[in-house]
């Protein structure tokens, strides 16, 4: 895939930020479930707040290509630090970007794109997480502003973020053409931020409900027209799928190459692990996997790319990618043996991660939904 002199450099430049500034400090985050205000800060520095926001409005204005090669970079390190920036620069923002009006975007995007404000994107519900139609959230007019009730679940980021793009249901006869998209803030009369889940994986990047009691919010902060929320959400995951996808595919990259390096040092019964067949023939697979998810992404990148709607091929993307990184880890892990199953390694930090991500952004389960619907379209 081309990309640009600016993007390259940009990639380089991560490149020696991960490895010098977020590396060090991976351990302390897993065990801390925190990012250290530090780091925070010189991310903020370096400009990864706002790679996705036009720069008229302070950002880098990096396309998708440009995204998914960043993703790829940030799968090379701490989970819950590379999620963190990933869903802000991603679903977070793109609402925004796309759908907000020149008042709307002058006031949010600025301090989002430097990072004195985090967003998260609210879309899941109890009742509704894989069938947004269940979505019992609402917003009801009431002169010039409207006033919200409901709950959402499992929003990361909710914990710090300053900026909430937020679904709920404006005419209920509608079903999914009745659901709109707001803009919240932080301190909105009726927002409230539940506790800090306890994961099982992705620590140092937050996750809580959002619970919304008489939650007024002004007229003004409707995003895009009454109805366009689920559409809008539709476009803003289709295009979070194939980031999804890139990250998975750097997380391939680093567990391979730690996997060949261990059995090129590694003996066992007087012969370096790599001399083995049935070991080899392992991480044959795990690069197979690794390229085959590549080339599906790519694919859908240069698709969304086009301007085409790109369903079909970021579902694939995401369905192989997700799929393939949890048989590359658990081979990762086999390959290391007991080292594999310690903490010392990482090993069994990423075997952690990696399970999100067949769930979030649209569980594999729907992917195939997806993809099937795709192709028996008459």
């Amino acid at each position: 895939m081309n990309l640009s002199e600016e993007v390259r450099l940009l990639c380089a430049e991560l490149q020696r930020f991960i490895r010098e500034e977020v590396e060090p400090q991976s351990r302390w985050i897993e065990e801390h479930d925190e990012i250290p205000a530090g780091l925070l800060q010189k991310t903020r520095e370096m400009g990864l707040f706002g790679l996705t926001i036009p720069q008229e409005y302070g950002g880098v204005g990096l396309d998708l290509a440009g995204k998914c090669a960043v993703e790829e970079e940030m799968g090379q390190t701490n989970y819950g630090f590379a999620t963190l920036i990933g869903n802000h620069t991603g679903i977070s923002t793109a609402g925004i970007v796309a759908l907000g009006n020149e008042a709307q975007k002058k006031q949010y995007l600025p301090r989002m794109a430097t990072g004195e404000w985090i967003g998260c994107f609210a879309l899941s519900e109890p009742q509704a997480g894989s069938d947004p139609a269940a979505m019992r959230t609402t917003a009801v007019k009431k002169g010039d502003r409207y006033v919200l009730n409901g709950e959402k679940i499992y929003i990361t980021n909710a914990p710090v973020a300053n900026v909430f793009t937020l679904m709920a249901v404006t005419d209920k006869s509608k079903g999914i053409k009745g659901i709109s998209a707001f803009i919240l803030e932080r301190g909105f009369k009726g927002l409230s931020v539940g506790k800090n889940e306890l994961k099982m994986g992705m620590h140092g990047c937050t996750t809580a409900p959002v619970i919304l009691q008489d939650c007024e919010v002004p007229a003004e902060n409707l995003l895009g027209p009454e109805g366009m929320g689920y559409v809008q959400a539709l476009k803003t995951l289709t295009a979070g799928r194939v980031t999804v996808a890139s990250r998975c595919c750097g997380m391939m990259d680093k567990l391979i190459a730690r996997s060949a390096e261990y059995m090129k040092v590694r003996t066992q019964g007087g012969h370096k692990l790599a001399e083995y067949q049935g070991l080899q023939w392992m991480l044959a697979d795990m690069a197979v996997q690794r390229d085959a998810a590549r080339l599906l992404t790519r694919r859908g990148i240069e698709t969304l790319m086009r301007g085409e709607r790109g369903t079909l091929e970021a579902a694939m993307a995401k369905l192989y990618a997700t799929e393939a990184l949890g048989k590359v880890v658990d081979a990762a892990v086999q390959i290391h043996g007991g080292m594999g199953y310690m903490r010392e390694a990482g090993i069994e930090t990423t075997y952690r991660d990696a399970r999100i991500v067949r769930i979030y952004e649209g569980t594999s389960e729907i992917q195939r939904n997806i993809i099937a619907a795709q192709l028996l379209k008459d």
